[in-house]
């Protein structure tokens, strides 16, 4: 092969590429491109809710009745004082017999005895005020038991972090559009979003009552304090997609 004939085969592959190369632009105009984006934000818990919760056994029934209202009204009296701004809310209350436990030799099994009764009533406390809050649970857990604790984001956070997700997922979706042209040599100028589509991811506060000789003559009556518990609140995050089509001019 003569250095005349090497040239003009060099040369043409030379402008085979650059056709191959320039090809996919020339292509790609009119296209609609379909790009995924993802938003993620992080806060810090700002809401408490703890349920308490009391259960008296008896063989009188009114009794055990009389001790589970007397000690839940107790208790809901110390929450109140604690955090005057926390939200109390009745959960359950409930009245199950006690029956014997007796070896059955007949058949049928005759009825069972009832030999006592059991009563209990859960309440549950809301509330923003998390530095109060070991203080109120401990002075409660000298009347009641504290059975269940989660917390969460108030109502006025999530609106608040729902706007910063939404914000977030719409900057990666820039982003990632910026990516994608400047990947296929376009300008962003080439393209227009056309449409978004958002996908989902995925409470009357009473008057404190003062503190007076009647408080503290109830609380010399109650059993011993109880240490102060402490808590994490823990983060919660809140994701979003959202998916863009994008038409190329």
């Amino acid at each position: 092969m003569t250095q005349l004939t090497r040239f003009a085969a060099f040369a043409a592959v030379a402008v085979l590429a650059g056709l191959a190369h320039a090809q996919p632009a020339v292509q790609a105009s009119g296209t609609t491109l379909v790009v995924p984006a993802y938003g993620e934000v992080t806060r810090t818990n700002d809401e408490a809710v703890a349920t308490f919760a009391i259960e008296e056994q008896d063989k009188d029934k009114s009794a055990a009745a009389s001790r589970v209202n007397r000690k839940m009204r107790e208790g809901t009296e110390i929450l109140r004082r604690a955090d005057p701004q926390g939200k109390l809310r009745t959960r359950g209350y409930y009245t199950y017999p006690v029956y014997a436990e007796e070896a059955v030799t007949k058949q049928p099994a005759p009825p069972r005895r009832v030999v006592g009764w059991r009563v209990g009533q859960t309440v549950e406390l809301t509330t923003t005020n998390l530095a109060a809050l070991p203080g109120a649970v401990a002075a409660a857990q000298r009347v009641l038991a504290l059975t269940g604790l989660d917390f969460r984001l108030s109502r006025a956070a999530q609106r608040e972090l729902d706007r910063e997700r939404i914000a977030a997922a719409y900057r990666d979706l820039e982003e990632r559009i910026g990516f994608i042209l400047q990947a296929m040599g376009r300008e962003r100028a080439d393209a227009s979003i056309e449409t978004v589509d958002f996908e989902g991811s995925g409470n009357s506060a009473r008057e404190p009552r003062p503190v007076g000789m009647l408080a503290e003559a109830k609380r010399a009556a109650l059993p011993e304090d109880v240490a102060e518990p402490s808590f994490e609140p823990g983060e919660t995050t809140l994701d979003m997609r959202i998916v863009g089509r994008v038409k190329l001019r």
